[in-house]
Protein backbone atom coordinates (compact mmCIF):
# COMPACT_ATOMS: atom_id res chain seq x y z
CA UNK A 1 0.00 0.00 0.00
CA UNK A 2 2.82 2.31 0.13
CA UNK A 3 1.84 3.45 -3.62
CA UNK A 4 -1.39 4.76 -2.19
CA UNK A 5 0.31 6.70 0.39
CA UNK A 6 1.85 7.96 -2.06
CA UNK A 7 -1.14 9.12 -4.48
CA UNK A 8 -3.08 10.47 -1.43
CA UNK A 9 -0.44 12.97 -0.23
CA UNK A 10 0.92 13.28 -3.56
CA UNK A 11 -1.32 13.16 -6.40
CA UNK A 12 -4.68 14.75 -4.72
CA UNK A 13 -2.87 17.51 -4.01
CA UNK A 14 -1.37 17.94 -7.49
CA UNK A 15 -4.70 17.69 -9.18
CA UNK A 16 -6.18 19.94 -6.98
CA UNK A 17 -4.03 22.50 -7.41
CA UNK A 18 -4.36 22.68 -11.29
CA UNK A 19 -8.04 23.54 -10.89
CA UNK A 20 -8.28 27.28 -11.35
CA UNK A 21 -10.83 28.32 -8.60
CA UNK A 22 -11.80 31.30 -10.21
CA UNK A 23 -13.85 29.20 -13.36
CA UNK A 24 -16.81 28.22 -12.12
CA UNK A 25 -17.96 25.31 -14.45
CA UNK A 26 -21.64 26.47 -14.59
CA UNK A 27 -19.90 29.21 -16.58
CA UNK A 28 -18.63 27.38 -18.96
CA UNK A 29 -20.09 26.09 -21.93
CA UNK A 30 -18.40 23.50 -23.12
CA UNK A 31 -18.42 21.41 -19.60
CA UNK A 32 -22.38 21.79 -20.03
CA UNK A 33 -21.98 20.83 -23.53
CA UNK A 34 -19.89 18.04 -22.13
CA UNK A 35 -22.49 16.93 -19.38
CA UNK A 36 -24.85 16.85 -21.70
CA UNK A 37 -23.12 14.00 -23.97
CA UNK A 38 -22.46 12.51 -20.51
CA UNK A 39 -26.08 12.59 -19.75
CA UNK A 40 -27.34 11.02 -23.25
CA UNK A 41 -24.34 7.49 -21.74
CA UNK A 42 -25.97 7.75 -18.22
CA UNK A 43 -29.43 6.87 -19.72
CA UNK A 44 -28.25 3.63 -20.56
CA UNK A 45 -28.82 2.48 -16.72
CA UNK A 46 -32.43 3.48 -17.16
CA UNK A 47 -33.18 0.60 -19.19
CA UNK A 48 -32.81 -2.06 -16.73
CA UNK A 49 -34.83 0.55 -14.19
CA UNK A 50 -37.70 0.54 -16.74
CA UNK A 51 -37.89 -3.37 -17.26
CA UNK A 52 -37.87 -4.29 -14.12
CA UNK A 53 -40.24 -1.66 -12.77
CA UNK A 54 -42.36 -2.38 -16.42
CA UNK A 55 -42.56 -5.99 -15.12
CA UNK A 56 -43.75 -5.60 -12.22
CA UNK A 57 -46.55 -3.09 -13.27
CA UNK A 58 -47.86 -5.61 -16.01
CA UNK A 59 -48.03 -8.37 -13.74
CA UNK A 60 -51.20 -6.30 -11.97
CA UNK A 61 -52.12 -5.73 -14.67
CA UNK A 62 -55.27 -8.24 -15.90
CA UNK A 63 -55.36 -7.05 -19.84
CA UNK A 64 -51.72 -8.64 -19.84
CA UNK A 65 -52.33 -11.54 -17.09
CA UNK A 66 -55.27 -12.86 -19.60
CA UNK A 67 -52.93 -12.03 -22.75
CA UNK A 68 -50.39 -14.45 -21.97
CA UNK A 69 -52.82 -17.34 -19.93
CA UNK A 70 -51.74 -16.23 -16.26
CA UNK A 71 -47.86 -17.14 -16.50
CA UNK A 72 -46.56 -18.01 -12.88
CA UNK A 73 -44.03 -20.66 -11.05
CA UNK A 74 -41.17 -21.03 -13.48
CA UNK A 75 -43.03 -19.24 -16.73
CA UNK A 76 -43.31 -16.17 -14.87
CA UNK A 77 -39.62 -16.64 -13.42
CA UNK A 78 -38.63 -16.95 -16.90
CA UNK A 79 -40.39 -14.37 -18.80
CA UNK A 80 -38.37 -12.04 -15.61
CA UNK A 81 -35.01 -13.88 -16.15
CA UNK A 82 -34.99 -14.44 -20.02
CA UNK A 83 -33.37 -10.46 -20.15
CA UNK A 84 -30.75 -11.65 -18.07
CA UNK A 85 -30.20 -14.71 -19.87
CA UNK A 86 -29.93 -12.41 -23.15
CA UNK A 87 -27.59 -10.06 -21.09
CA UNK A 88 -24.99 -13.01 -20.19
CA UNK A 89 -24.99 -13.74 -24.33
CA UNK A 90 -23.85 -10.68 -25.20
CA UNK A 91 -21.24 -10.80 -22.65
CA UNK A 92 -18.53 -12.79 -24.68
CA UNK A 93 -18.43 -10.11 -27.14
CA UNK A 94 -19.24 -6.56 -25.38
CA UNK A 95 -15.89 -5.95 -24.14
CA UNK A 96 -14.47 -6.97 -27.00
CA UNK A 97 -16.62 -4.05 -28.94
CA UNK A 98 -16.02 -1.56 -26.35
CA UNK A 99 -12.29 -1.91 -26.73
CA UNK A 100 -11.95 -2.37 -30.32
CA UNK A 101 -14.28 -0.08 -31.89
CA UNK A 102 -14.69 2.36 -29.16
CA UNK A 103 -16.85 3.03 -26.31
CA UNK A 104 -19.20 5.38 -28.40
CA UNK A 105 -19.93 3.34 -31.66
CA UNK A 106 -20.73 -0.28 -28.83
CA UNK A 107 -23.43 2.08 -26.94
CA UNK A 108 -24.91 3.11 -30.50
CA UNK A 109 -24.73 -0.64 -31.70
CA UNK A 110 -26.29 -1.57 -28.43
CA UNK A 111 -29.02 0.81 -28.63
CA UNK A 112 -30.09 -0.37 -32.51
CA UNK A 113 -30.71 -3.76 -30.85
CA UNK A 114 -32.90 -3.16 -28.11
CA UNK A 115 -34.95 -0.60 -30.53
CA UNK A 116 -35.81 -3.60 -32.48
CA UNK A 117 -35.72 -6.02 -29.87
CA UNK A 118 -38.75 -3.44 -28.49
CA UNK A 119 -40.39 -3.06 -31.64
CA UNK A 120 -41.13 -7.11 -31.39
CA UNK A 121 -41.91 -7.00 -27.80
CA UNK A 122 -44.64 -4.07 -28.50
CA UNK A 123 -45.66 -6.64 -31.45
CA UNK A 124 -46.02 -9.57 -29.58
CA UNK A 125 -49.00 -11.63 -30.37
CA UNK A 126 -47.99 -14.39 -28.07
CA UNK A 127 -45.36 -15.46 -24.84
CA UNK A 128 -42.84 -16.45 -27.33
CA UNK A 129 -42.58 -13.85 -28.92
CA UNK A 130 -42.80 -11.59 -26.04
CA UNK A 131 -40.24 -14.23 -23.75
CA UNK A 132 -37.91 -13.67 -27.33
CA UNK A 133 -37.99 -9.40 -27.23
CA UNK A 134 -37.49 -9.43 -24.00
CA UNK A 135 -33.40 -11.76 -24.88
CA UNK A 136 -32.97 -9.47 -27.30
CA UNK A 137 -33.26 -6.41 -24.82
CA UNK A 138 -30.89 -8.27 -22.63
CA UNK A 139 -28.24 -8.42 -25.46
CA UNK A 140 -28.28 -5.30 -26.74
CA UNK A 141 -28.53 -3.72 -23.37
CA UNK A 142 -25.38 -5.23 -22.32
CA UNK A 143 -23.28 -4.51 -25.10
CA UNK A 144 -24.57 -0.48 -24.52
CA UNK A 145 -23.89 -0.66 -20.77
CA UNK A 146 -20.47 -2.21 -21.02
CA UNK A 147 -19.54 1.13 -23.31
CA UNK A 148 -21.65 3.49 -21.70
CA UNK A 149 -20.17 3.90 -17.89
CA UNK A 150 -16.21 3.33 -18.97
CA UNK A 151 -17.33 6.63 -21.50
CA UNK A 152 -18.82 8.41 -18.89
CA UNK A 153 -15.63 7.77 -16.14
CA UNK A 154 -13.03 8.01 -18.91
CA UNK A 155 -14.24 11.71 -20.58
CA UNK A 156 -16.15 13.16 -17.39
CA UNK A 157 -14.31 16.59 -16.03
CA UNK A 158 -12.55 15.46 -13.20
CA UNK A 159 -14.42 17.58 -10.44
CA UNK A 160 -17.19 15.87 -11.37
CA UNK A 161 -16.16 12.39 -12.47
CA UNK A 162 -17.02 10.64 -9.49
CA UNK A 163 -20.58 11.91 -9.31
CA UNK A 164 -21.22 12.04 -12.82
CA UNK A 165 -20.21 8.33 -12.79
CA UNK A 166 -22.38 7.04 -9.42
CA UNK A 167 -25.01 9.01 -11.24
CA UNK A 168 -25.24 6.18 -13.93
CA UNK A 169 -26.63 3.75 -12.15
CA UNK A 170 -28.98 5.80 -10.19
CA UNK A 171 -30.73 7.08 -13.10
CA UNK A 172 -31.45 3.19 -13.55
CA UNK A 173 -35.04 4.80 -11.50
CA UNK A 174 -35.07 7.60 -14.13
CA UNK A 175 -36.79 4.06 -16.35
CA UNK A 176 -38.26 2.59 -13.32
CA UNK A 177 -40.29 6.21 -12.71
CA UNK A 178 -41.48 5.94 -16.21
CA UNK A 179 -42.57 2.59 -16.12
CA UNK A 180 -44.39 2.80 -12.67
CA UNK A 181 -46.38 5.85 -14.19
CA UNK A 182 -47.06 4.53 -17.25
CA UNK A 183 -48.31 0.90 -16.17
CA UNK A 184 -50.04 3.13 -13.96
CA UNK A 185 -52.03 5.70 -16.30
CA UNK A 186 -52.50 2.61 -18.64
CA UNK A 187 -54.40 0.28 -16.19
CA UNK A 188 -56.83 2.08 -16.62
CA UNK A 189 -57.12 0.41 -20.11
CA UNK A 190 -59.49 -2.26 -19.05
CA UNK A 191 -60.19 -3.99 -22.03
CA UNK A 192 -57.53 -3.22 -24.66
CA UNK A 193 -53.68 -4.90 -25.62
CA UNK A 194 -52.43 -1.43 -25.28
CA UNK A 195 -52.28 -1.27 -21.89
CA UNK A 196 -49.35 -3.02 -21.66
CA UNK A 197 -48.21 -2.24 -25.63
CA UNK A 198 -47.74 1.52 -24.49
CA UNK A 199 -45.41 0.76 -21.70
CA UNK A 200 -43.47 -1.83 -24.04
CA UNK A 201 -43.33 0.76 -27.03
CA UNK A 202 -41.87 3.77 -24.31
CA UNK A 203 -39.10 1.25 -23.38
CA UNK A 204 -37.13 2.58 -26.79
CA UNK A 205 -37.04 6.08 -26.16
CA UNK A 206 -33.50 5.82 -24.66
CA UNK A 207 -32.14 4.24 -27.61
CA UNK A 208 -33.82 6.45 -30.26
CA UNK A 209 -31.90 9.28 -28.48
CA UNK A 210 -28.77 7.79 -28.20
CA UNK A 211 -29.25 6.39 -31.81
CA UNK A 212 -29.86 10.10 -33.34
CA UNK A 213 -27.39 12.40 -30.94
CA UNK A 214 -24.31 9.91 -30.12
CA UNK A 215 -22.54 10.10 -33.79
CA UNK A 216 -21.75 13.66 -33.14
CA UNK A 217 -20.29 13.39 -29.67
CA UNK A 218 -16.86 12.63 -28.07
CA UNK A 219 -15.18 9.42 -27.72
CA UNK A 220 -13.10 8.67 -25.05
CA UNK A 221 -9.65 10.16 -24.20
CA UNK A 222 -8.46 7.04 -22.83
CA UNK A 223 -9.53 4.93 -25.49
CA UNK A 224 -7.88 7.20 -28.29
CA UNK A 225 -4.53 6.93 -26.69
CA UNK A 226 -4.39 3.29 -26.10
CA UNK A 227 -5.28 2.95 -30.10
CA UNK A 228 -2.49 5.76 -31.34
CA UNK A 229 -5.01 8.71 -31.82
CA UNK A 230 -2.86 10.93 -29.05
CA UNK A 231 -3.81 14.41 -31.16
CA UNK A 232 -7.00 14.12 -30.98
CA UNK A 233 -7.17 12.71 -27.57
CA UNK A 234 -5.24 15.69 -26.53
CA UNK A 235 -7.89 17.97 -28.60
CA UNK A 236 -11.10 16.02 -27.03
CA UNK A 237 -9.37 16.53 -23.44
CA UNK A 238 -8.88 20.41 -24.13
CA UNK A 239 -11.80 21.38 -25.75
CA UNK A 240 -14.18 20.35 -22.89
CA UNK A 241 -11.61 20.46 -20.14
CA UNK A 242 -9.93 23.68 -21.14
CA UNK A 243 -11.98 25.94 -23.38
CA UNK A 244 -9.84 24.13 -26.32
CA UNK A 245 -6.01 25.20 -24.45
CA UNK A 246 -3.68 21.98 -25.17
CA UNK A 247 -1.24 24.12 -23.01
CA UNK A 248 -3.42 23.89 -20.15
CA UNK A 249 -1.61 22.36 -17.15
CA UNK A 250 -4.92 20.46 -16.09
CA UNK A 251 -4.98 18.81 -19.74
CA UNK A 252 -1.13 18.43 -19.22
CA UNK A 253 -1.33 16.35 -16.35
CA UNK A 254 -4.51 14.67 -16.89
CA UNK A 255 -3.28 13.84 -20.83
CA UNK A 256 0.82 12.28 -19.68
CA UNK A 257 -1.30 10.52 -16.51
CA UNK A 258 -3.32 8.78 -18.94
CA UNK A 259 -0.25 7.88 -21.34
CA UNK A 260 1.64 6.82 -18.27
CA UNK A 261 -1.08 4.42 -16.87
CA UNK A 262 -1.45 2.93 -20.27
CA UNK A 263 2.46 2.55 -20.52
CA UNK A 264 2.59 0.86 -17.54
CA UNK A 265 -0.35 -1.36 -18.27
CA UNK A 266 2.07 -2.75 -21.06
CA UNK A 267 5.06 -3.04 -19.07
CA UNK A 268 3.40 -5.20 -16.27
CA UNK A 269 1.35 -7.41 -19.02
CA UNK A 270 2.23 -7.01 -22.89
CA UNK A 271 -0.37 -9.90 -23.49
CA UNK A 272 -3.72 -8.75 -21.74
CA UNK A 273 -6.33 -11.59 -21.45
CA UNK A 274 -8.43 -12.30 -19.26
CA UNK A 275 -6.63 -14.31 -17.26
CA UNK A 276 -4.96 -10.47 -16.27
CA UNK A 277 -7.11 -10.73 -14.22
CA UNK A 278 -6.09 -12.89 -11.36
CA UNK A 279 -2.40 -13.28 -12.10
CA UNK A 280 -1.33 -9.95 -10.21
CA UNK A 281 -2.38 -9.40 -6.10
CA UNK A 282 -3.69 -6.77 -7.02
CA UNK A 283 -5.87 -7.91 -9.78
CA UNK A 284 -6.96 -10.72 -7.58
CA UNK A 285 -7.68 -7.77 -5.12
CA UNK A 286 -10.09 -6.06 -7.55
CA UNK A 287 -11.97 -9.24 -8.51
CA UNK A 288 -12.71 -9.97 -5.17
CA UNK A 289 -14.25 -6.93 -4.44
CA UNK A 290 -16.38 -6.73 -7.99
CA UNK A 291 -18.09 -10.04 -8.03
CA UNK A 292 -18.75 -9.53 -4.43
CA UNK A 293 -20.66 -6.00 -4.57
CA UNK A 294 -22.40 -7.24 -8.29
CA UNK A 295 -23.71 -10.43 -5.98
CA UNK A 296 -24.76 -8.18 -3.09
CA UNK A 297 -26.20 -5.85 -5.39
CA UNK A 298 -28.97 -8.08 -6.64
CA UNK A 299 -28.74 -10.74 -3.56
CA UNK A 300 -29.70 -8.46 -0.52
CA UNK A 301 -33.43 -8.71 -0.53
CA UNK A 302 -34.19 -6.28 -2.73
CA UNK A 303 -34.88 -8.65 -5.72
CA UNK A 304 -38.02 -9.61 -4.41
CA UNK A 305 -39.82 -5.93 -4.31
CA UNK A 306 -37.51 -4.90 -7.50
CA UNK A 307 -39.95 -8.03 -9.83
CA UNK A 308 -42.19 -9.72 -7.33
CA UNK A 309 -43.87 -6.36 -5.76
CA UNK A 310 -46.85 -8.12 -6.75
CA UNK A 311 -46.38 -10.87 -4.75
CA UNK A 312 -45.21 -9.64 -1.69
CA UNK A 313 -48.24 -7.29 -1.71
CA UNK A 314 -50.53 -10.22 -1.84
CA UNK A 315 -48.61 -11.00 1.20
CA UNK A 316 -49.52 -8.23 3.41
CA UNK A 317 -53.33 -7.86 2.15
CA UNK A 318 -52.77 -5.82 -0.85
CA UNK A 319 -54.94 -6.79 -3.62
CA UNK A 320 -55.32 -3.55 -5.50
CA UNK A 321 -54.41 -3.28 -8.76
CA UNK A 322 -54.10 0.73 -8.31
CA UNK A 323 -52.98 0.79 -4.97
CA UNK A 324 -49.94 -1.67 -5.55
CA UNK A 325 -48.79 0.84 -8.98
CA UNK A 326 -49.36 3.63 -6.77
CA UNK A 327 -46.95 2.15 -4.29
CA UNK A 328 -44.24 0.65 -7.63
CA UNK A 329 -44.74 4.45 -8.54
CA UNK A 330 -43.78 5.73 -5.32
CA UNK A 331 -41.41 4.02 -4.02
CA UNK A 332 -39.34 4.74 -7.87
CA UNK A 333 -39.14 8.29 -6.87
CA UNK A 334 -37.96 7.83 -3.60
CA UNK A 335 -35.49 5.66 -4.72
CA UNK A 336 -33.86 8.05 -7.62
CA UNK A 337 -34.13 10.78 -4.81
CA UNK A 338 -31.87 8.93 -2.06
CA UNK A 339 -29.71 8.02 -5.13
CA UNK A 340 -29.15 11.11 -6.85
CA UNK A 341 -28.38 12.07 -3.03
CA UNK A 342 -25.69 9.97 -2.86
CA UNK A 343 -24.17 10.25 -6.64
CA UNK A 344 -23.42 13.78 -5.47
CA UNK A 345 -22.36 12.90 -1.54
CA UNK A 346 -19.87 10.24 -2.76
CA UNK A 347 -16.72 12.48 -3.17
CA UNK A 348 -17.65 14.32 0.12
CA UNK A 349 -18.50 10.87 2.66
CA UNK A 350 -16.11 8.78 0.92
CA UNK A 351 -16.95 4.69 -0.85
CA UNK A 352 -15.84 3.22 2.36
CA UNK A 353 -18.68 5.04 4.89
CA UNK A 354 -21.49 5.31 2.32
CA UNK A 355 -21.34 1.20 1.55
CA UNK A 356 -20.95 0.31 5.29
CA UNK A 357 -23.52 2.35 6.30
CA UNK A 358 -26.06 0.83 3.20
CA UNK A 359 -25.12 -2.73 4.72
CA UNK A 360 -25.97 -2.25 8.04
CA UNK A 361 -29.34 0.16 7.07
CA UNK A 362 -30.42 -2.53 4.86
CA UNK A 363 -29.88 -5.75 7.64
CA UNK A 364 -31.90 -3.65 10.24
CA UNK A 365 -34.80 -2.29 7.70
CA UNK A 366 -35.14 -6.31 6.30
CA UNK A 367 -34.99 -7.86 9.75
CA UNK A 368 -38.11 -5.57 10.50
CA UNK A 369 -39.91 -6.05 7.35
CA UNK A 370 -39.73 -9.85 7.36
CA UNK A 371 -40.96 -9.26 11.47
CA UNK A 372 -43.77 -7.34 10.36
CA UNK A 373 -44.42 -9.82 7.22
CA UNK A 374 -44.43 -12.76 9.59
CA UNK A 375 -47.09 -10.71 12.41
CA UNK A 376 -49.29 -10.03 9.48
CA UNK A 377 -49.00 -13.75 8.36
CA UNK A 378 -50.33 -14.76 11.69
CA UNK A 379 -52.34 -12.29 12.80
CA UNK A 380 -53.63 -10.77 9.61
CA UNK A 381 -52.99 -7.22 11.41
CA UNK A 382 -53.61 -4.09 9.40
CA UNK A 383 -50.92 -2.39 10.94
CA UNK A 384 -48.45 -4.76 10.47
CA UNK A 385 -48.87 -4.86 6.79
CA UNK A 386 -48.60 -0.85 6.19
CA UNK A 387 -45.50 -1.22 8.85
CA UNK A 388 -44.04 -3.55 6.52
CA UNK A 389 -44.65 -1.00 3.15
CA UNK A 390 -42.82 1.48 5.61
CA UNK A 391 -39.68 -1.14 5.86
CA UNK A 392 -39.60 -1.51 2.89
CA UNK A 393 -39.48 2.31 1.94
CA UNK A 394 -36.81 2.55 4.46
CA UNK A 395 -34.55 -0.16 3.31
CA UNK A 396 -34.42 1.25 -0.10
CA UNK A 397 -32.99 4.00 1.53
CA UNK A 398 -30.09 1.80 2.84
CA UNK A 399 -29.60 0.48 -0.88
CA UNK A 400 -29.75 3.16 -2.63
CA UNK A 401 -26.98 5.00 -0.55
CA UNK A 402 -24.08 2.77 -1.75
CA UNK A 403 -25.14 -0.15 -4.11
CA UNK A 404 -27.16 2.18 -6.53
CA UNK A 405 -24.57 4.86 -7.17
CA UNK A 406 -21.73 2.84 -6.69
CA UNK A 407 -21.75 -0.40 -8.27
CA UNK A 408 -20.65 0.79 -11.05
CA UNK A 409 -18.69 3.71 -10.24
CA UNK A 410 -16.72 2.14 -7.82
CA UNK A 411 -15.66 -1.25 -9.97
CA UNK A 412 -15.00 1.45 -13.18
CA UNK A 413 -12.44 3.36 -10.59
CA UNK A 414 -10.62 0.61 -9.25
CA UNK A 415 -9.71 -1.25 -12.81
CA UNK A 416 -6.54 0.16 -14.87
CA UNK A 417 -7.35 0.99 -18.49
CA UNK A 418 -5.81 -2.15 -19.81
CA UNK A 419 -8.54 -4.01 -17.65
CA UNK A 420 -11.78 -1.83 -17.68
CA UNK A 421 -13.55 -3.50 -19.97
CA UNK A 422 -13.18 -6.67 -19.05
CA UNK A 423 -13.51 -5.69 -15.24
CA UNK A 424 -17.09 -4.21 -16.09
CA UNK A 425 -18.28 -7.38 -17.62
CA UNK A 426 -17.27 -9.42 -14.95
CA UNK A 427 -19.72 -7.36 -12.79
CA UNK A 428 -22.17 -7.68 -15.65
CA UNK A 429 -21.77 -11.08 -15.88
CA UNK A 430 -22.11 -11.62 -11.85
CA UNK A 431 -25.31 -9.29 -11.82
CA UNK A 432 -27.10 -11.14 -14.61
CA UNK A 433 -25.95 -14.72 -12.86
CA UNK A 434 -27.47 -13.53 -9.38
CA UNK A 435 -30.55 -12.02 -11.21
CA UNK A 436 -31.34 -14.86 -13.31
CA UNK A 437 -30.87 -17.28 -10.39
CA UNK A 438 -33.08 -14.40 -7.80
CA UNK A 439 -36.01 -14.45 -11.06
CA UNK A 440 -36.34 -18.33 -11.01
CA UNK A 441 -36.08 -18.92 -7.21
CA UNK A 442 -37.83 -16.04 -5.63
CA UNK A 443 -41.29 -17.16 -6.91
CA UNK A 444 -40.98 -21.01 -6.21
CA UNK A 445 -39.74 -19.78 -3.21
CA UNK A 446 -42.69 -16.97 -1.98
CA UNK A 447 -45.26 -19.32 -3.43
CA UNK A 448 -43.98 -22.09 -1.14
CA UNK A 449 -42.57 -20.79 2.56
CA UNK A 450 -43.81 -16.94 1.76
CA UNK A 451 -42.58 -14.56 4.51
CA UNK A 452 -40.04 -17.28 6.02
CA UNK A 453 -37.91 -16.77 2.78
CA UNK A 454 -36.90 -13.71 3.67
CA UNK A 455 -34.65 -14.87 7.06
CA UNK A 456 -32.21 -16.32 4.31
CA UNK A 457 -31.82 -12.63 3.50
CA UNK A 458 -31.41 -11.38 6.90
CA UNK A 459 -28.76 -13.72 7.19
CA UNK A 460 -27.14 -12.91 3.99
CA UNK A 461 -27.28 -9.24 4.98
CA UNK A 462 -24.92 -9.97 7.82
CA UNK A 463 -22.62 -11.66 6.17
CA UNK A 464 -22.18 -8.46 3.18
CA UNK A 465 -21.91 -6.44 6.28
CA UNK A 466 -18.85 -8.34 7.66
CA UNK A 467 -17.50 -8.98 4.18
CA UNK A 468 -17.40 -4.92 3.22
CA UNK A 469 -15.77 -3.84 6.11
CA UNK A 470 -13.29 -6.28 5.21
CA UNK A 471 -12.65 -5.54 2.23
CA UNK A 472 -13.59 -2.35 0.66
CA UNK A 473 -10.94 0.23 -0.01
CA UNK A 474 -11.56 3.68 0.25
CA UNK A 475 -10.96 5.62 -2.55
CA UNK A 476 -11.86 9.03 -2.17
CA UNK A 477 -9.99 12.40 -4.31
CA UNK A 478 -8.03 10.09 -6.42
CA UNK A 479 -7.81 10.24 -10.04
CA UNK A 480 -8.98 7.01 -12.50
CA UNK A 481 -5.20 6.35 -13.32
CA UNK A 482 -4.27 7.10 -8.90
CA UNK A 483 -7.42 4.92 -8.11
CA UNK A 484 -5.62 1.91 -10.30
CA UNK A 485 -1.95 2.01 -8.94
CA UNK A 486 -3.77 2.24 -5.52
CA UNK A 487 -4.10 -1.39 -5.73
CA UNK A 488 -1.18 -2.28 -7.35
CA UNK A 489 1.59 0.02 -5.41
CA UNK A 490 2.69 1.65 -8.33
CA UNK A 491 1.52 5.37 -7.35
CA UNK A 492 5.23 7.08 -7.09
CA UNK A 493 6.04 6.13 -10.64
CA UNK A 494 2.78 7.62 -11.88
CA UNK A 495 2.26 10.89 -9.77
CA UNK A 496 6.09 11.98 -10.58
CA UNK A 497 5.78 11.42 -14.20
CA UNK A 498 2.31 13.24 -14.38
CA UNK A 499 3.80 16.14 -12.12
CA UNK A 500 6.79 16.45 -14.33
CA UNK A 501 4.17 16.72 -17.80
CA UNK A 502 2.56 19.85 -15.56
CA UNK A 503 5.56 21.53 -15.89
CA UNK A 504 6.85 20.84 -19.32
CA UNK A 505 3.67 21.05 -21.64
CA UNK A 506 3.13 18.40 -23.99
CA UNK A 507 3.10 18.98 -27.52
CA UNK A 508 2.79 16.65 -30.66
CA UNK A 509 4.37 19.31 -32.88
CA UNK A 510 7.38 18.38 -30.71
CA UNK A 511 6.97 14.48 -30.95
CA UNK A 512 7.02 15.24 -34.57
CA UNK A 513 10.02 17.05 -34.74
CA UNK A 514 12.11 14.60 -32.47
CA UNK A 515 10.77 11.78 -34.93
CA UNK A 516 12.21 14.06 -37.65
CA UNK A 517 15.32 14.73 -35.87
CA UNK A 518 15.53 10.33 -35.24
CA UNK A 519 15.54 10.48 -39.00
CA UNK A 520 17.85 12.90 -40.34
CA UNK A 521 20.52 11.85 -37.60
Amino acid sequence: MAGGAAIASGGTARYTQLLDPNKKWYNNRRIIILNAWLVLCLVTSSYNGFDGSMMNGLQTMDTWQGYFNHPRGGQLGLLNAIQNIGSIGALPFAPYLADGIGRRYSIIIGAVIVLAATAIQTASHNIRQFIGARFLIGFGVTIAQTASPMLVTELAYPPHRASMTSLYNSLWYSGAIVAAWSTFGTSYMKTSSWSWRIPSLLQAIPSVFQIALLWFGPESPRWLIAHGKEEKALKTLAYYHADGNEADPLVQYEFEEIKTAIELDRTVAANVGWKSLIMTPGNRRRLRIIVAIAWFSQWSGNGLVSYYLNIVLDGIGITSTVIKLLINGILQIWNLGWAMFASFAVERLGRRPLFLASCVGMTIFFTLQTACSATYAVHQTAAAGHATIAFIFLFYAAYDLAFTPLLVSYTVEILPYSLRAKGLTVLNFTVSCALVFNQYVNPIALDAITWRYYIVYCCWLLFETVYCYLFIIETKGLSLEETAALFDGTGDRLVNASANAAHTPYSLSDEKSDHASDKVA
